[in-house]
């Protein structure tokens, strides 16, 4: 896109601009200038999405990733790409392995096929912390071993090579984001994430449970999901081209001393801890981020306690309806979503 022929910064497409990050992504690419594309199939609605319809620079375009039309219609005129779609989540991955093969691991050969013949020269892809798998209580950079115990962490793990070799030696650089887990209010929210849930249980019932506790999860605040992926669009080639760790060093914890941090902000409620063995543990570093972009996380894990029970507290939905929780919302869906 021609920067001169147009009041708007150069052209995002957001695939899964309709989700949980895309949707606070695409209004901070808004509020920084760029023009933006979303490409969603709309699994999930276009709620999230709706109170910007008409608004300039902003276009909505229904598809699926798995499709090369669909993709090179939506490319069209890109300058950088944040590939956000897929299905997140252990349980939700899990309900139908085939498709989830599909859209989170093989739909990267014709994305990155469609953003080559489009010219595309940035491609940031959203991927997880959880490719470390079982790591214990050892530290985890960007070199570290990755040993992915679920779908969800190998179909992502997966789509990183096949984005690697589909664009290697073209002229798109390629940022891959592992993020931590995610937290906090969004346009498309979710309240099947640890912290989310959490509090929601803390309001709604002044009792949480945990399975196991020993184990390492990282956090991030959804917005500053959003601040790294707008940062890997503002830095050189050069500097966007790797991998990188999403979140702080600070903000890894051992599970149980998440359910600390949500019972002392609702005081009175009890936490059990149940004995239930989960394998994922990993404790990751993120320095490279904050050396080569310059991230520094806004937002703490008790920020995002206090967020969502303000959010919760305005009465504005109910934390257990299966809209908010993608293994329960897709359950119904995912037949016609496959075909």
């Amino acid at each position: 896109m021609n920067e001169s022929a147009t009041p708007f910064r150069p052209l995002v497409l957001v695939t899964g601009g309709a989700g949980y990050v895309g949707s606070v992504l695409v209004r901070e690419l808004l509020a920084r200038g760029h023009a933006v594309r979303v490409l969603d199939n709309l699994l999930y609605g276009d709620a999230a999405l709706s109170e910007l319809d008409g608004r300039p620079g902003y276009e909505l375009v229904r598809g699926d990733i798995r499709s090369r039309a669909d993709l090179d219609r939506a490319a069209r005129g890109a300058w950088a790409v944040a590939h956000l779609a897929g299905l997140v989540g252990d349980p939700a991955c899990a309900l139908d392995p085939a498709y989830t093969v599909a859209v989170n691991q093989d739909s990267s050969v014709p994305i990155a096929e469609a953003c080559r013949a489009a010219g595309v020269e940035r491609f940031l892809f959203a991927s997880t912390c959880s490719v470390y798998g079982a790591a214990g209580d050892d530290w985890l950079d960007e070199e570290a071993r990755t040993a992915p115990v679920s779908l969800y962490a190998e179909t992502n793990l997966r789509a990183e090579d096949l984005l690697r070799e589909r664009f290697a030696g073209g002229g798109t650089a390629l940022s891959i984001l592992r993020f931590a887990t995610i937290h906090g209010v969004s346009p498309r929210m979710r309240f099947d994430l640890v912290v989310n849930l959490l509090t929601a249980r803390a309001l709604a019932r002044g009792a949480i449970e945990v399975h196991g506790g020993e184990q390492w999860r990282p956090q991030v605040h959804v917005r500053d999901v959003a601040l790294a992926l707008c940062l890997g669009l503002e830095r050189s080639a050069g500097e966007a081209e790797g991998v990188f760790n999403v979140g702080s060093d600070d903000q890894n914890f051992r599970i149980r001393d998440l359910a600390q941090a949500v019972v002392g902000a609702f005081p009175g409620t009890r936490a059990e801890v149940r004995d239930v063995r989960d394998p994922r543990s990993y404790r990751v570093r993120f320095e490279r981020l904050r050396r080569g972009w310059g991230f520094g996380a806004a937002h703490s894990v008790d920020d995002g306690v206090r967020e969502v029970g303000a959010f919760l507290r305005a009465g504005a939905v109910d934390a257990d309806d299966p809209r908010y929780h993608n293994v329960h919302s897709l359950s119904g869906r995912l037949g016609r979503a496959a075909s």
